[in-house]
């Protein structure tokens, strides 16, 4: 069938796209069903169409049915009728003769009107089953084209997430941190040359007094101490002489 010639071309054209270009496939799958869709509606407009011939060649044939019937129904009437002294013999064959060739002609459209019926009815099964399996087909690809559209949007997301990390000079970001880390090395070595500068600058006595320190307020006493005692026996000697 045309149809599913259609589909395997679509199903090969997605097989051979490019990667890159998955909207194409995508386009291709949407068309597809689109067509898919129309051949569904043709197949439906023929099994109606069908399946009005069966309902027809049905009624035709329960129509001749009795038709048939009734005249098997007057021929017996007419007979009866010439026992019954109602009607003369040769009248009566001649009619009920007739009878019998309507009989015969009904008999003969119901035989043809089964076999009629008969063939519209496996058209019908075999409509049915094509319309069956084209609206699995038209689910089914539905369904994939829906994850598929769900797989681009993920390949595209990360495809640009690698862009930007592709992106990224990791040669360069080390430079840079290479050079800050020697400009804190240097800013740290130039910190300590002024701090020994500093130092240089100190007089003796500061360095006397940073390598004593402070001193203890009971040691400035016992010095007060000895000094006024000092004082006082240095006049005594005076005076004395």
């Amino acid at each position: 069938m045309s149809l599913f010639k259609r589909l395997f071309t679509v199903g090969k054209a997605e097989a051979n796209a490019v990667i890159d270009k998955l909207e194409d496939p995508i386009k291709m799958t949407e068309q597809g069903i689109r067509d898919m869709k129309k051949d569904l509606e043709s197949s439906l407009k023929a099994l109606a169409e069908v399946k009005a011939l069966e309902i027809r060649s049905r009624n035709e044939i329960s129509k001749e049915v009795e038709k048939a019937a009734d005249y098997e129904r007057k021929a017996i009437l007419l007979l009866q009728k010439v026992e019954s002294g109602e009607i003369a013999a040769n009248e009566a064959d001649r009619l009920a003769g007739v009878a019998l060739e309507k009989k015969a002609e009904s008999e003969a459209h119901v035989e043809r009107a089964s076999k009629e019926q008969l063939l519209f009815s496996q058209n019908v099964n075999k409509l049915e089953t094509n319309v069956k399996t084209l609206r699995s087909k038209i689910s089914s690809w539905e369904n994939e084209l829906k994850t598929l559209k769900a797989r681009v949007k993920v390949a595209s997301a990360t495809k640009n997430l690698n862009k930007q990390i592709a992106a990224i000079d990791s040669s360069n970001t080390i430079s840079l941190l290479e050079r800050m880390k020697d400009k804190v090395e240097q800013e740290e070595a130039l910190s300590e040359a002024y701090g020994g500068i500093a130092n240089e600058g100190k007089s003796l006595d500061d360095e006397i007094d940073n390598a004593i320190g402070s001193v203890p307020a009971s040691k400035a006493s016992d010095s007060l101490a000895a000094l006024k005692a000092k004082m006082a026996a240095n006049k005594n000697t005076d005076q004395n002489s």
